[in-house]
């Protein structure tokens, strides 16, 4: 489900959240850009007045010229898709839409890194945590 201010109501979201499906099924079926691989789709931020649409997306591969050619082929489909998105949803007002590279799940797998990094380091410090070093203990005493 798509993540919201407060200032956007139910039906905000709902409306957020078939963007997201319908367009993940328009790039991935009716797109033949060659610059855009595998994308997947990871939220849609809708304004108030549905005016703009923020999409962000994700990339199997996320090197920087992978990310940058995908940027460009979505930015020039954007008349395209926003096109095709009107075809297949009634509202008033069609929201331009904005691609954005979601950098989230690399983050989040850097973080993780560190975090079981600095647990192998706490591990191998702290001789209470570290079976080996219990083991060696006794050895040493006597």
């Amino acid at each position: 489900m798509a993540k919201h201010s407060k200032s956007i109501p139910q039906r905000g979201l709902r409306v957020a959240d078939q963007i997201q499906k319908d367009l993940s099924e328009l790039i991935a079926f009716e797109l033949k850009d060659p610059r855009v691989g595998m994308v997947t789709i990871s939220e849609v931020q809708l304004t108030p007045d549905y005016a703009h649409a923020k999409i962000y997306f994700t990339l199997l591969k996320d090197s920087a010229e992978e990310v940058r050619q995908t940027l460009e082929g979505l930015s020039k489909a954007s008349g395209y898709l926003r096109n095709m998105l009107g075809k297949r949803l009634h509202i008033h007002t069609l929201p331009s839409l904005h691609f954005v590279h979601d950098t989230s799940t690399v983050r989040g797998m850097a973080m993780s890194a560190l975090i079981d990094q600095a647990n192998a380091t706490r591990a191998k410090d702290d001789p209470e945590s570290n079976p080996d070093m219990q083991a060696a203990d006794p050895a040493e005493k006597e």
